[in-house]
């Protein structure tokens, strides 16, 4: 069986304390109730968590919504972006399938990279390892004014902003995240296309403004 691979990369530095933490595991928890009631999702979609604050961590393996557990994450440090662009390059190389003469390897990943401040490494350097590797589709989500969604546009194409890092504006941005992967894993269990951009994904809420 193909598999969806979907990849969220979190901020967890200290910035996001409060509110702004608890709405992204508020938004995590959410996203997997609605998406295991998706028949497509539930045969398809599998989804890691990185997280990123003065190091990057995989704190959920690339695992099937029925067995998918999250775990408490807190926000503390800064922000090591080009480390979870790196982790994220090592993972898409081991866990992912690769289609070979004898098999079809797993569907191109999806990933979301959520951040609401300025990188505090070297993020060149990550990026540059991802470049390297098969990366599928990158959508990045600039939350808040202290955001810097020019960083994000060098790493992907598609770039959405939150004005507001506050729980209903995160809130909406996972229940869009909801929807494009529900939208994804049908496309490819229905009619085999991946979805390679924002236009092929389900249009986003008010409070998301697409940014390129």
């Amino acid at each position: 069986m193909r598999r969806l691979p979907v990849y969220l990369l979190l901020d967890t530095s200290g910035s996001m304390t409060g509110e702004p933490i608890e709405a992204v595991k508020n938004g995590v928890q959410m996203m997997m109730h609605s998406l295991r009631q998706n028949p497509q999702a539930i045969e398809t979609a599998y989804v890691s968590i990185i997280t990123f604050d003065s190091d990057a961590k995989q704190v959920v393996p690339l695992t099937d919504l029925a067995s998918f557990q999250m775990v408490d994450i807190k926000a503390q440090g800064v922000t090591a972006l080009g480390s979870a662009l790196s982790l994220l390059a090592d993972k898409l190389q081991t866990e992912i399938t690769k289609t070979t003469l004898e098999q079809k390897g797993d569907w191109k990943p999806m990933t979301f990279i959520m951040t609401d401040g300025i990188p505090t490494d070297d993020w060149q350097s990550g990026l540059k390892k991802l470049k390297s590797v098969n990366k599928g589709l990158i959508v990045g989500c600039a939350a808040g004014s202290g955001a810097d969604d020019a960083v994000l546009r060098q790493i992907t194409e598609s770039v959405v902003r939150l004005d507001n890092a506050d729980s209903e504006s995160i809130s909406k941005f996972f229940q869009w995240v909801t929807a494009s992967i529900s939208t994804s894993s049908t496309k490819v269990e229905e009619s085999g296309k991946e979805v390679t951009g924002l236009d092929q994904l389900p249009p986003p809420p008010s409070e998301l403004v697409i940014v390129a």
